[in-house]
């Protein structure tokens, strides 16, 4: 595939992901994004064999482990964005992340995962005012 259709494929995918939360930036202002978005995004989260859901899952297990507190909070809102995990989902994941990362990872992530249920809430609510 040539890299303007992997990138293409890429874009769509990274908004698909993140429920347009995400900011692209233009081919060629950054080889990271450039290289993420036609590998990352368009081979690897395209991919058929897993579904979104389960993806996000292994990835906030993952997240989790390695302490990346902002990252969990981006994942966490976008699985509550696209309706792959309910709030109580999220939460219940805290119990497991307990069990096998410890406690302090699991706890360093109790106020970002109610943060994002908020947040979230107050779009939902905000949209629907507008509609």
């Amino acid at each position: 595939m040539a890299d303007s259709e992997r990138r293409k494929r890429g874009v769509e995918m990274i908004k698909e992901v993140y429920a347009g939360d995400v900011i692209v930036p233009p081919e060629g202002a950054m080889a990271f994004t450039d290289i993420m978005l036609e590998q990352v995004f368009a081979e690897v989260w395209s991919r058929d064999v897993l579904s979104i859901r389960d993806r996000r899952l292994l990835l906030l297990g993952i997240i989790a482990e390695k302490g990346e507190v902002n990252t969990f909070g981006i994942q966490a809102k976008a699985s509550l964005k696209r309706g792959e995990l309910e709030p109580d989902e999220l939460r219940e994941l805290l119990l497991m992340i307990a069990q096998y990362s410890g406690y302090p990872r699991a706890a360093a992530l109790v106020g970002v995962i109610e943060q994002k249920i908020a947040e979230v809430a107050k779009e939902k609510a905000a949209a629907k005012d507008e509609g």
